[in-house]
């Protein structure tokens, strides 16, 4: 089941979503719709940082993929005025590229490193004394020979960014003065959000239409994004141009979207433990078998949505399709009347 690749609701950033998601991306505080929490205290953070003329502290965003971490980002160095230097752990390989990096910033500048819990360990302690004194240990030779030769640098703020906070080492963690977590969005704002993008597109849309995706988002505004382009791809080749609820719902019927944001591959693996092995409970590895899928991508990509549905409860038996699972698939229940 090799679908997962390709598929519209992925949260995982693709290659196509990079140059929407720069189009779309908002530049200021003001502009960003949702994690109130959030914002409220970097306003007062970097409005106290621009008073005092420092560097903002250092900072670490951490949530599920496609919430807004990026754009937190860089909308932090457009409200403190400086430049912004984007990187991810699994591209800083060795010390090296970590010191070219360091040492070619300005006074204030900012370092975003993505997926930050990929950091290499050697390269992990290297980052430590950058954001602590503002310096670079570099070490010189092998063996007896070898030295520290130590580099200032310019202060400046690190920004990074995880799904998996907890697997950030506990010294890399204590050293970011702010840590921020980024929740799911209500669907009130993914629609303003929906809304906004939709202008900026220069599409009109209809109220009915933008409920409609963000409903199918996941609450998420990179999927509301992705599904408002392919909504208005439709809209333009079937109607007027104008996103209808009419040519809506066909869009949604040509991506195998329904209205709780489930595709085709969701749909199959909870009719697979239906069909196969009467609804669970069954374990992890059996269903790895059975879909052709690894268990990690079971367990990464696919069940998280289905539990928060509440569509798959996991038991110490194995993993069980819950009632309201079979309702929605407007599916018989063993011991139960056929659902009409």
């Amino acid at each position: 089941m090799q679908e997962e690749k390709n598929r519209i609701i992925d949260t995982d950033e693709k290659g196509e979503d990079s140059q929407l998601d720069f189009s779309l991306r908002p530049k200021k505080l003001n502009e960003y719709v949702g994690q109130e929490r959030i914002k409220e205290n970097l306003l007062i953070s970097m409005q106290a940082a621009k008073n005092r003329r420092e560097p903002l502290e250092h900072v670490l965003l951490y949530g599920a993929p496609g919430l807004g971490k990026t754009t937190l980002a860089h909308i932090m160095a457009n409200e403190m005025g400086v430049g912004i230097k984007i990187t991810s752990g699994p591209a800083i390989e060795k010390s090296g590229d970590l010191a070219a990096i360091l040492t070619n910033l300005q006074e204030g500048d900012v370092l975003f490193i993505d997926e930050i819990h990929r950091l290499n360990k050697t390269i992990e302690e290297i980052l430590y004394p950058a954001m602590e004194d503002s310096a670079l240990d570099i070490i010189i030779g092998k063996g007896p020979q070898a030295r520290t030769l130590r580099i200032e640098l310019p202060p400046i703020t690190i920004i990074g960014a995880t799904t998996k906070a907890s697997m950030l080492s506990a010294p890399l963690r204590d050293r970011f003065g702010m840590i921020f977590h980024l929740n799911f969005y209500d669907h009130e704002d993914i629609e303003k959000i929906i809304r906004r993008n939709a202008g900026i597109l220069g599409v009109d849309i209809d109220i009915e239409s933008c409920k409609n995706i963000s409903t199918r988002s996941r609450r998420t505004p990179r999927v509301a994004n992705r599904l408002l382009k392919r909504v208005r791809d439709y809209c333009e080749v079937k109607g007027n141009g104008v996103i209808e609820a009419k040519h809506c719902q066909g869009a949604f019927n040509m991506l195998e979207v329904d209205e709780l944001g489930l595709d085709f591959v969701d749909r199959k693996i909870l009719e697979m433990i239906i069909d196969k092995f009467s609804g669970g409970p069954v374990g992890l590895n059996t269903i790895a078998a059975a879909s052709g899928e690894d268990m990690s991508t079971i367990e990464d990509v696919y069940e998280p949505y289905l539990m928060r549905l509440g569509f798959i409860d996991r038991s110490p038996r194995g993993r069980v399709v819950t009632d309201i699972a079979y309702r929605h698939l407007k599916r018989e229940k063993p011991g139960q009347k056929k659902m009409v």
